[in-house]
């Protein structure tokens, strides 16, 4: 496996269907085909109460501010900020400054438990919540908020109690009833004994807590630990697997008598989103978002990951559950650690992915600039509709994220990733958009009519614009947005799009010529020549009315006997630093390069095409983590970024695949991988 950096690794610290982009799409493949692994969920039960995550959730949550040492957040020492009146003081202030806008959950995150009952069911820490859970449950309602309540997964080693807990309301069951004999650990920290559902009593453990918490009126509840996720509970971890707490859980809370949202967390893994799609009202995506340092959060540690996590996991995302970013601390400057252009990107990103908003800040010390941020009602909107954006482009650190409206409008973010400066420019021709359009700048709150072409901003460091765009004119149907080459073949080349407003079928153009038809918003193009460049187009068909056509997106085939694979650890690659040769059972040729990053690169040399011109370009990787990135430097001139969405649940072993486009010269070119900055994947291969 490749190495993490330490600092990753936190206290909730710390695939897959194609993801389908300009720039770059993945799936699980085996060496020598993209053939995706996914779990599926088995008999699920249906959502009691819907209503419960129509929408994404907003509130607040204790977590950023127990995490952080910030100074006098927690006196008593880490953690310690965690109490009845803390959290009573952030509800009050949630009721006044941020209710009128949506906000209504309280979320009380780790620290208040304190063993068990007798029965093994969670009870208060006495010290902090005098009056007990229902108590402060009770004063949240009173103000016309929801409470919510954490828990972690498995059976707490606390109260086995030598097995002999009885189980609430199930006569003869035991807590040595639910547990393996060997006693094996699970969840994200090993602190809890893994649970065997094949005894009847462990459904009844999970019924007994669900209704227990219930009773106190919890209307959310935030299951932490969860695998498989956070590096843990790949193929060969199945004590990390907790699928089947997920779906016992699930039965128990639908059954509880009450609606309660049901969530997981941290860090879960793509392979398994049918099984938390069907189980759950949603999922963290990824690491803690604070950095456990002198404020909440740093840009670097770990709010920038979500942009390259979040991509294949976009289609997941829908009413009754929703990808979960982590908490949302843009309130209080200071404490927040980000300047003003972070807090607003950080804001952007999540309204547009239809996130969670949840604040994590100190609601009695928002700044101007935050409650500004967190209660603008039309990126609330925004948030709310439940339409998650998609990148446009990842192969360079200015990007363009867009989602498609109903009613023919697009909403479009521009992000500069980097670390200086730098234009970004978002072309409205592969954003579907056909003639002039009204361009709402919303942060800004000004109009530009009869804009047409481009949208472009010229942003610091880590900056951002949000917009809405209007087509001037809306009817017949719109122009397919996003043209994208999956892959590339002698003859044949594969297209994604996404869909035209108004179409009912799709019409697919080579050189002008029409080649192909589609009742979906893709197709696979046959009866091509080998070595030959070929410009692609799309229009959208509705009875009679033809939309434009698409941008277009320009590719060679493959050569004669091609494509060709050009092996990672080939003796004609070069290595720098540490990179080296590893095993691997699954990868082509059973090795690959590892521990590339920092100074430590791997270049593919000889990478031969006929012509120049682009070529789409494949590679083969593995990935334990949530995702990781690398430069890949032609020629030791022009650089592009590839994203390698991750497992996230540590296997190093399985090959996915990613696409890039990238423009080639004729003859022997040289591919470098690279990353100054991090650790990436590893390589198994590339293909032309």
């Amino acid at each position: 496996m490749s190495l993490r950096n330490p600092a990753s690794i936190r206290h909730c610290t710390i695939v897959l269907a194609a993801v389908a982009l300009v720039s770059t799409a993945a799936a699980i493949a085996p060496a020598d085909a993209a053939q995706p692994v996914v779990v599926q969920a088995q008999k699920p039960v249906p959502a009691k109460y819907p209503q419960v995550a129509a929408k994404p959730y907003m509130g607040w949550s204790s977590w950023s501010l127990q995490s952080t040492n910030y100074p006098g957040v927690n006196p008593d020492g880490p953690g310690s900020f965690i109490s009845e009146q803390n959290i009573l003081t952030q509800a009050q202030a949630l009721a006044t400054k941020l209710k009128p806008y949506g906000y209504e959950y309280i979320n009380v995150d780790a620290g208040w438990q304190d063993g068990g009952d007798e029965y093994g069911r969670p009870v208060a820490m006495a010290k902090r919540f005098p009056r007990g859970m229902k108590a402060v449950g009770d004063d949240i309602h009173k103000l016309g908020l929801k409470f919510g309540i954490y828990t972690t997964v498995g059976l707490g080693t606390d109260v086995y109690r030598d097995g002999n807990t009885p189980i609430y309301d199930a006569p003869g069951c035991f807590t040595r009833d639910i547990v393996y004999p060997d006693l094996r650990k699970t969840n994200g920290w090993d602190a809890a004994y893994k649970i065997n559902y094949e005894s009847p009593c462990a459904q009844k453990y999970a019924d007994s807590i669900a209704k227990l918490f219930a009773s106190w009126g919890v209307d959310f509840i935030k299951m932490d630990g969860v695998g498989p996720g956070s590096w843990k509970g790949a193929p060969d971890d199945p004590n990390h697997n907790n699928t089947e707490d997920i779906e016992a859980w699930w039965r128990a809370v639908q059954n509880a008598g009450r609606p309660m949202m049901y969530t997981l967390s941290w860090s879960l893994s793509h392979r398994y989103a049918d099984v938390w799609k069907q189980n759950s009202n949603g999922w963290r995506i990824d690491t803690d978002v604070e950095c456990y340092c002198d404020t909440i959060v740093r840009w670097d540690s770990s709010v920038k990951a979500r942009w390259w996590d979040l991509p294949q996991w976009i289609d997941d995302a829908g009413p009754g559950h929703w990808n979960n970013l982590d908490a949302l601390n843009v309130g209080v400057g200071p404490m927040d650690g980000l300047t003003d252009a972070e807090r607003q990107s950080y804001m952007t990103f999540w309204a547009i992915n239809a996130a969670p908003l949840f604040a994590g800040d100190d609601l009695t010390k928002l700044d101007a600039y935050g409650l500004k941020l967190l209660t603008n009602r039309e990126v609330i909107a925004i948030d709310q509709s439940g339409n998650p954006a998609r990148p446009l482009n990842q192969d360079q650190l200015q990007q363009t994220w867009y989602a498609k409206n109903a009613d023919g409008s697009v909403t479009v973010a521009l992000f500069n990733l980097a670390d200086t400066p730098a234009t970004v420019t978002g072309s409205l021709d592969q954003l579907g958009i056909t003639g002039k359009a009204t361009v709402r700048d919303i942060w800004a709150d000004q109009n530009t009519r009869n804009v047409s072409g481009q949208v472009s901003a010229a942003l610091p460091a880590h900056g951002s614009k949000l917009y809405k765009i209007t087509p001037n004119d809306t009817s017949g149907p719109t122009k397919p947005a996003d043209l994208t080459a999956t892959d590339v073949s002698r003859t044949t080349t594969s297209l994604t799009w996404r869909p035209s407003t108004g179409a009912s079928s799709y019409k697919v153009f080579a050189n002008g010529k029409q080649v192909a038809t589609s009742s979906t918003t893709s197709a696979v193009v046959t009866g091509l020549l080998p070595q030959t460049q070929y410009t692609f187009t799309v229009k959208g068909v509705n009875g009679g009315p033809t939309s434009d056509a698409s941008a277009p997106v320009t590719m060679f085939t493959a050569k004669s006997g091609g494509p060709v694979r050009y092996e990672a650890e080939a003796p004609t690659s070069t290595l720098t630093g540490n990179a080296g040769i590893s095993g691997c059972t699954l990868c082509s040729g059973g090795a690959k390069i590892g521990n590339i990053g920092y100074d430590a690169t791997v270049t593919l040399n000889n990478i031969t095409v006929p012509a120049s011109g682009t070529y789409l370009v494949k590679i083969a990787y593995t990935d334990g983590d949530t995702s990781r990135q690398s430069m890949l430097t032609v020629n030791g001139t022009d650089t592009y970024w590839a994203n390698y969405s991750g497992l996230g649940d540590n296997d190093w072993g399985t090959p996915q695949v990613t696409y890039l486009p990238m423009k080639l010269t004729a003859g022997a070119n040289s591919i470098k991988v690279s990353n100054p900055a991090g650790y990436i994947a590893d390589i198994d291969w590339i293909t032309v």
